[in-house]
Formats: structure tokens, sequence, C-alpha cells
């Protein structure tokens, strides 16, 4: 698109004969000084004509500077011979100013007198200068003394204001402006690299280039050679005079027999082109208007695309997670569950926040693609089946719900594995207790030992096997006791199920085959004691007393081994409790011992006194005085490892409530904190709007509908955005304390503490947090792009902060319900305050123009949408069409050479992939369907 300003570095009035018109006069002083300084540069620009110009069928080689003149001057019939002698007078220099300018200037003075010279080269003078060209160090009287360099230098500050000057392209200077245009001209030929007004003329190629993209018919350049630069330069020149009206102001040889070409000189020349050829320029502004367009296009695509993405690789993600949350399939050990607990952690501390911050980001983009479709008139994007950002919701909402309840389950499994160990534990150590009792037992009682035993041996061994029978009775506890942990643990489905269920079977057919010896043993001593009669009262009193005392020892050890499964402080005050008062019986038990010990020592006694062979063991009882002390000192020994036991338990579960306590007190802080600020959000967006300003929400963005913001900030769209990122880094500044809860969270599972009377606040609470500290919250991110799509459409529409306010006072005026929404009445009222004269007619036209589904209300952004749409300057499809016309010709096809030839490469296959071929008679093969082409872009046909 040709755009015509101020030009920079090069100007009217440049060099030290001219000032002003802008700095580059003051830029380009020395360059033009030591040029015109040059006795070589003098001398081309002197050469004449040497024949008369027009006619110029002898013609030899013309200045450029004289030349350029005579282009002019021939338009009035005259020209001139010698630049330095034909302008002394004034009269064709004020004749030159007239035609090149198209404007009259005063009349010039008649006489020949050297002051009437004076006054007509003045008035030329002063025609420049009002034209804005600041002229400094030269006067009329060294034009009209001759003085060439003054000469020359006026001519070339008359050729930069009028024929280079308004030279402008992509707001560049003159000097750049031309040469961006030779480059852009010439980009597409072969063995062409204009860098410069000099050098990269040389060899012609670059001026014949010029003619043949805009006259091909002129010239074949496929037959042009670089290393013939006389004959192009010559072919150029002869073309360029012939057929397009530019005369030769240039000499083949000087250029080529020059190491660097004079560069006004080649300016002047290539200037003309620039001139004849203005008028193939429309079709460059053509092209301009579609590139943009498509750029919109492309632009619009590529957010679509990234779009259907990155709902893509999320939904996958979604769907690969769910089936591993849904796998609840236990493992046998507390290990492999605390393993899975940590992978679950992991889970939610690194793998899924990247997500969360996804899912945001795809609204983000969703919302953004909207606006600016709406902005650029085109439909709405409408992703692909199943991609949604309802779809995406909904898929999110099953995500948490699967894992919510994995969560469950996996802290569900971790109590079973618990309790079933402590069972598991229980079982082995009371299995083992009681498998090391029965040892033996069964060949004991299968002796036959009473049948070769006087009386007082089988006495003793019924008052044995009577001591083995009351053992016998007090295991019986243990035994039940020991079948009823196995069924414990077959309703609670442990693994070692089996082999549990096997060894409790053993015991128990055991404990029967014990059962029937004993009463087998019993009946057989029973006979022989009729037969026996005599039997040591001593022995028997020790039996009896030792063997329920043997059996309180083991008791107390089986006891003081045992283990327990507590959680909390109280629990383990129980047992400390418990333990307490077992060792307040110690000092009863040491003197039952005593007692029994007395007995063995009254045996010996007797013995002794009566000479008696004393037995080296109790007949009635294996049980010996040492076995005793043995265990009673096994007890001594167990009681204060015991204590100390306890002792350590108590101090882990004071320290759990002490992280109890410590995970409570910042729930219970930050708990409300969160739920303050969903409260914040919900009751917010209920609130009407009561001022003129944009108004946002101090900690959370706006529902998924969007259009309505929440209240709470004022000032302008840009102060509001900076409000809302202060709020921003308000939640993030609160994430340290949200970590601190989440370290005290992990350090609970980790101890495997899983309630906590002193907060309702449970362990969703990480999650929670999570969500309201993180950088990008969905919500306040969703607000944010909210307010930078506002921004859009203000600026997009072209409207000021006033504007918008005002707007928006008379919306809110007129929305009763204070719902973001105006009835149709409401409505109409709107309009007539701000000045409509409504028909019924007209008003209906309008609200099918703001209420497109017939919903019956008027939202805020459909209210904006007409208020600016007659006035704002935007893109049509018909402008489009009109563009592609130029280019085409006027013609109602376009080919793909053309489109190549007037676009950029990306931009022409663009439309080339796309466009459908034309449907009509008399047309080349491949011609193109542009006009539904504009249409599609519009959203007015399908592509």
């Amino acid at each position: 698109m040709m755009m015509v300003m101020q030009p920079e570095g090069l100007g009217a009035g440049e060099g030290p004969f001219a000032g002003g018109g802008g700095e580059y006069m003051e830029q380009e002083e020395d360059w033009d000084r030591d040029l015109l300084l040059d006795p070589a540069w003098e001398k081309q620009q002197r050469k004449v004509s040497t024949s008369p110009f027009p006619d110029g069928k002898t013609e030899a080689e013309k200045p450029t500077f004289t030349a350029w003149c005579n282009s002019h001057l021939r338009k009035a019939g005259t020209q001139i011979e010698n630049i330095e002698e034909d302008f002394r007078n004034g009269l064709k220099l004020m004749l030159l100013l007239e035609v090149i300018s198209g404007e009259r200037l005063p009349r010039p003075d008649k006489g020949k007198m050297r002051f009437h010279k004076i006054a007509n080269v003045n008035k030329a003078l002063d025609f420049i200068a009002s034209k804005g060209v600041k002229l400094v160090s030269i006067g009329a009287e060294e034009i009209v003394d001759g003085n060439l360099k003054m000469t020359l230098g006026m001519i070339w500050t008359i050729i930069l204001r009028f024929a280079i000057q308004d030279i402008s392209v992509e707001e560049t200077s003159a000097k750049e402006g031309l040469l961006l245009w030779c480059q852009r001209k010439t980009a597409p030929y072969r063995n062409v690299n204009v860098q410069n007004f000099h050098t990269s003329w040389k060899d012609g190629l670059a001026l014949c280039a010029l003619i043949h993209r805009h006259r091909p018919d002129l010239i074949d350049y496929a037959k042009l050679r670089k290393d013939d630069p006389i004959g192009n330069l010559n072919t150029a020149f002869e073309v360029a005079e012939k057929y397009l009206d530019i005369p030769k102001m240039l000499d083949a040889e000087d250029i080529v027999n020059t190491p660097k070409p004079d560069e006004k000189a080649i300016m002047t020349y290539v200037s003309c082109f620039y001139h004849a050829f203005a008028g193939a320029e429309q079709a460059e502004t053509a092209a301009n208007r579609i590139c943009k367009v498509l750029a919109v296009n492309q632009e619009n695509e590529k957010l679509m695309e990234e779009y259907e993405k990155l709902a893509s690789e999320l939904l996958e993600w979604i769907r690969r997670t769910i089936p591993w949350l849904e796998n609840r399939v236990g493992e046998h050990s507390m290990s492999a569950m605390q393993r899975k607990l940590e992978d679950f952690r992991d889970y939610r501390r690194l793998h899924k926040p990247p997500r969360v911050q996804e899912k945001c980001q795809l609204e983000i983009n969703f919302n953004t693609l909207q606006t600016k479709l709406r902005l650029s008139h085109r439909p709405a994007f409408m992703p692909s089946e199943g991609k949604l950002v309802s779809d995406i919701a909904n898929a999110w909402r099953g995500l948490e719900q699967v894992e919510k309840g994995y969560e469950d389950w996996l802290l569900s499994e971790i109590r079973r594995l618990q309790r079933l160990q402590h069972l598991a534990e229980k079982f082995q150590q009371k299995a083992s207790l009681h498998e090391a009792w029965t040892r033996g037992k069964e060949e004991v009682l299968n002796q036959r030992d009473y049948e070769s035993a006087s009386l007082q041996e089988v006495r003793a061994l019924i008052r044995r096997h009577e001591a083995f029978e009351s053992d016998l009775a007090a295991h019986q506890d243990r035994v039940e006791h020991i079948a009823a942990l196995a069924q414990e643990l077959n309703e609670l489905d442990y693994h070692e199920a089996a082999s549990v269920n096997s060894r409790c079977q053993a015991i128990c057919d055991q404990w029967d085959n014990l059962g029937t010896l004993t009463q087998k043993r019993r009946d057989a001593l029973e006979r022989m004691e009729k037969l026996l009669e005599t039997i040591d009262q001593l022995q028997l009193e020790f039996a009896r007393r030792a063997a329920p005392f043997n059996n309180w020892l083991d008791g107390a050890v089986e006891d003081l081994q045992d283990v327990w499964l507590v959680h909390s402080v109280e629990e383990t005050q129980s047992l400390l409790t418990a333990h307490e008062q077992f060792k307040a019986t110690l000092p009863e038990a040491d003197r039952e011992r005593g007692a029994i010990l007395g007995i063995q020592g009254e045996i010996q006694k007797i013995c002794q006194t009566y000479g008696l062979r004393p037995s080296l063991t109790n007949p009635y009882i294996t049980l010996s005085a040492q076995d005793i002390n043995t265990k009673w000192d096994t007890v001594r020994k167990l009681v204060p490892r015991r204590d100390q036991m306890l002792q350590e338990e108590l101090a882990r579960q004071q320290a759990n409530e002490r992280l109890r306590r410590q995970f409570a007190a910042q729930a219970n802080a930050i708990g409300p904190w969160i739920q303050g600020k969903m409260e914040v959000r919900l009751g917010q967006w209920g609130r009407s709007w009561a001022t003129k300003s944009w108004e946002f929400s101090s900690c959370l963005g706006p529902p998924a509908g969007g259009g309505r913001l929440a209240v709470g900030m004022a000032g302008s769209l840009e102060e509001q955005m900076a409000g809302l990122r202060q709020q921003e880094q308000n939640i993030i500044n609160y994430k340290n304390n949200i970590d601190r809860l989440e370290g005290d969270h992990q350090l609970l599972q980790e101890s495997l503490v899983f309630d906590n009377k002193h907060t309702v606040y449970g362990m969703e609470v990480g999650s929670t947090s999570v969500w309201a500290g993180s950088s990008c919250s969905p919500p306040f991110a969703r607000t944010i792009n909210e307010v930078e799509n506002q921004v859009l459409t203000r600026d997009a529409k072209g409207l000021s902060q006033d504007q918008l306010n005002e707007f928006r006072a008379s919306f809110n005026h007129f929305d009763r319900k204070r719902n973001g929404m105006m009835e149709p009445d409401d409505f109409r009222a709107c309009l007539i305050s701000m000045g409509y004269d409504l028909g019924e007619v007209e008003f209906a036209r309008i609200m099918t123009i703001v209420d497109p589904n017939a919903a019956g209300v008027v939202t805020f952004q459909a209210f904006i949408d007409f208020m600016t749409r007659e006035t704002a300057e935007t893109d049509t499809a018909e402008q489009v069409v009109a563009s592609f016309k130029i280019l085409a010709g006027d013609k109602n096809y376009i080919t793909p050479e053309e489109l190549r030839r007037e676009l950029p490469a990306e931009q022409a296959e663009y439309c080339i992939r796309r466009m459908t071929p034309y449907k009509g008679s008399g047309v080349p093969a491949g011609a193109l369907d542009y006009m539904a082409f504009s249409s599609a872009l519009y959203g007015e046909s399908d592509l």
C-alpha cells in the first residue's frame, strides 16, 4: 500500500543550497556539497543534446538534469540547451515550476535588464520556499550570473521536492521508499539484487526488470544477459523513451565504466519509472488489503489448531489417568500400599497441577479466540465433537470424582492392612507360644511309665496328670483366642489366610488329641491309684500351687510381650494404667513365689530330717523351683522394657497429637479463607452494576458464561488490570501458608494419622488449597482474560474510555433488574434517551441485530456492538472482493499465476489451496473463484 509522508534523509531543498522542510536537509548537506564540488559530476550534468528535444532523431547523450528539465518543459513547447545559461533570466525557470507544480506563478518581468532577471529568479525561489523548502546560501544573483554549482544545486532541490519527496512506502523516507519499491518490484527476477542507487544498476538488468514487471510485452527478459550491461542499459533507455515517455537521461558507457555511478542521476531517472507506473500501485494496495485479511484468518486458524491440540492432549491425559485411579486392586503388604499412596501424592503434587494450568489456559485461549473472531466479523469457533469447553469441564469433574474415590479407597485399604498386620502378628505370637507349650505333650501322655511305678510314683503320676489337666484347661482360652484371630483374618480377606487356617486347624486338631490322650491317661492312672496309695503330700502341694503360678507367669510373659495398636494419647494412657495395675500385683506374686519355693524347701528338709532318699524330680509335676525363678526373672526383665515401650508409644502419640493440632490450626485459618473466597466469588456475581466505570472482583474471576464482571474496582481498564494483577499476587503470596499446610498434611499421612478431632477440614483441604493458591488460578485467570478481551473490544471498536464509560452508564441506568441485561422496553427507552427517533419498524430491525436469537434481552456486549457497528472502520467481504478484482484485472476470476505475482508466497499459496475452481465458459484452465473465497472468509459460506 502506498503512503505519502514527509521524507526522511532526502527531500526538497537538499544540499548546501537549501535547508528546512525537515531534518533531512541537514542530514544530507555534506553529501550534496561533496558531490556538487566534484568536477566529473559537474561535467556530466552540463552535457547537452546535439539536436532539439523532443524531436531527438539524431540526439546523442543528454545530461540527467537537462533531460529531466526538458521532459517537463516540452509540455510547454520549449526546452533548454545549456543548463547554466538558459535559466539565467528566470523565465524558463518559472515556466518549469509551473509545469511540474500545476500552479501559476506571479507574472514575470518582461525587461532584459539584470534587475529584471533577478526579480524573475527571486519569484521562482520564493515559490520553492513556499513549498516548505528553506533555501540556504543561494540567491538570485548566483543564478543570474550563471554560477553552475548553485544552478545545479537548485535543480536538484526542485527534483527532490517535486519528483522524489512524495515517494514513501510503508512509512519510510523518500530515498528508502523508492529503494524499497524497486526491491519489491524486482525481487522475482534472477540476477537482480537492488541494494543502492549506484552499483546495483550497472548491468542494466534492474531497469529492464522494472519495465518487464509492469509491461512484460515491451521486453523479453529471458533473453537478456548479465555479461552485456551496455546492451541491457540501452534497451531499457530506448524502450522507456519510446513507449513510456521517459527521456534518456543517462549514458550507458558512463554508467558501466564508472566504479560508482552517480547516485542522484540514477535516483532522478528511476523516479520517472515510479511516476510512470504509479497507476499499477492500485494493485499493490489491493494486495496489501488481501494480505491483511488473510493474516487475520491464518492467525485465527492457528489459534483453533492450538485449541484442538491442547484439548486433545488434556482429554487424552484424563482418559489415561482415570483407569489408573479406577484400579482398586489392593496390595498384600503395608509397604506396597504406602508406595501406592506416595504415587498418589506425587500425582496430586507433581502431575495434576500442570494439567490444572493447561485447563485454565485452554479456557483463556477459547475466550480470546472468540473475541478476535467477533471483532473481525468471523463466525464463532465451534470445536470438534467432544472438545467443547463444557466437555472438558465434564471430563475434569469425572476425573476429580474418581480421584476422590481412589483416595478414600487407599486410606481404607491402608487401615485394613494395618489391622491385618496387627492381627497376623498377634496370631503368630500366640500360635508360637501355644505350639511351644504343646511340644512333647503327646509323647508324655502316651507314656506307660505308671505300669512299673510304685504306689508313690503312681500317686505322683496322678497328681502330675491333674496338674497337667489344670494347665490344659488354663490353655483353653488361648486356643479359642487363636481360633478367633484366624476367623477375623479370614473375614478381613488376609492374603495368607490359607496358611493361617492350616496352622489354626493343626492347633485345634492337636488340642482335641491332647484332650483325648489326657482322658485316657487319667483313666489309666485312676486304675493304678487303687494299687498305689503312697504319695508325698508336700510334693503334691508344690504341684498344686506351682502349676497355676506357672500359668500366671506364662500369662504375664505373654501379656508383657503382647503387641498393641493405638491411635491416640488416651488409648496409650489406658495401656499405661493397665500396666501399672499389673505392676501392683507383683509384690503379692513374689510372696506366692516364696511360698511355693518354701514348699520345695520343706520337702528337702523332711527328707533330711527323716533320712529319706530325696527325689531328684517332683513326681507330681515337671516344673522345678528353678523354672519358677527363671520365669520370674523373665517377668522382672520384661516389666521395665514394657515401661519403656509404652513411654515411647506415648511420646509418639503426643507427637501425632501435636501434628493434629498444628495441622488443625492452619487448616482452620486457611479453610475459612478459601471458603470466603468462594463465597465472595459466588456472591459478587449477583451484584448489580452501580457505577459508570468497569468493575472487577477483588479476588476471583467471572463465571463461565462471561459477560458480567464482579464489583470492587474502578478506573480505566488498564488500572483495573493492574488491580487484578495485584490481587493475583496477593493470592500467590498466600501460597506459603498453603505449602506449610500441605507439608503438615504429608507428615500426618507419613505418621499414618487419619483422623483429627480438632478440625472439620480433612485431607481434601490440600487439593482445595492448591487450587486457591495457584499462580494461574483458573477463576482469576479467566477474570484477567475477560479484561483483556474488553481491552481488545475497546481498541477494535475505536472507543475511548470516556465513551465506554458513557455507554456503561446508559446501560446501567436501564438495567432495571441489575442482572447485566436490558429488556426490550428498557432498551427502547435507553435508545430514546440517547437521541434515537424510533418507529416500530426501525426498532424491530434493531432488535434483530442486538437479539438475533429472540431471547427477549439485550446484553451489554450486544449493546456495545450496536453502538459502534455503523461507525467502526472494518474490513468487509465486499472490500476484499473489490481488492481481488483489481489484482485480477477486473475479471470475475483470478489465476494462480496472478496470485503468485501480486501476493507474498505464503499468502498466495494459502489462497490457491482454499479457492474453488471458477465455473464459467471460456475461462483458462486453473481459474479460481475469488468471490466465493472472500464470502467464506467472513462466514457467509463454507471454505
